[in-house]
């Protein structure tokens, strides 16, 4: 299966599961799926069945507010994107899932990932801890709407993201980062001076 490895990398931050672990208990259930560019995972109304772990490409997870649409997540390779209340409640999302790129995503169905995670006392570790995570980066990145200055905002995930923001169009970084489109805009140009500065120097 295509970079089915960097999965298991992934686990591994959080419990480390022998080959023959992984082999037996996930890899039967895990499918990977291609989707176009814009293409949806899921859409509001409906119930979050599958875990998600990207591959490949870039992913977004949206609500609509009127004409508005609120991005909370962007993601990218080696991470995971999945309506996670819905998934856990069994109840309709208000989110969708949309592909920015072309993408290739590692799914598995809640019924399979619970009979996986009740299959022994490891893999019912490894649940909780992922369920745990999650919930970690939520409240953090939440911290950060609150605490910082747009500016602050935007210079913080620059720094930790470049690539991205060659990757994801700017409308979307900007509802990301609840900042004003024309905000970011300046923010983007003071960048680019910032680093012309810098290689003249």
């Amino acid at each position: 299966m295509e970079n089915i490895e960097l999965f298991k990398q992934f686990l591994d931050k959080f419990v480390k599961l022998t080959d023959e672990e992984f082999d037996q208990l996930l890899k039967p259930i895990i499918k990977i799926k291609e989707y176009g560019k814009k293409e949806n995972l899921i859409n509001a109304g409906e119930i979050e069945n599958n875990f998600n772990f990207i591959l490949k490409g870039l992913i977004r997870k949206y609500f609509k507010k009127g004409n508005h649409e609120i991005i909370t997540q962007i993601s990218n390779e080696g991470q995971l994107i999945h309506c996670q209340e819905s998934f856990h409640s069994r109840k309709p999302t208000e989110y969708f899932v949309e592909t920015i790129e072309a993408s290739t995503v590692l799914t598995i169905t809640h019924e399979d990932l619970e009979n996986a995670f009740t299959s022994s006392k490891k893999m019912e570790h490894l649940g909780r801890i992922i369920i745990t995570f999650t919930m970690i980066l939520n409240d953090r990145w939440q911290l950060q709407m609150v605490k910082m200055t747009p500016r602050e905002r935007f210079l913080n995930f620059v720094t930790k993201n470049p690539e991205l923001l060659q990757r994801v169009p700017q409308k979307y970084l900007a509802s990301y980062l609840h900042i004003k489109p024309e905000t970011f805009s300046r923010f983007k140009h003071l960048l680019k001076n910032h680093v012309k500065k810098e290689k003249i120097n």
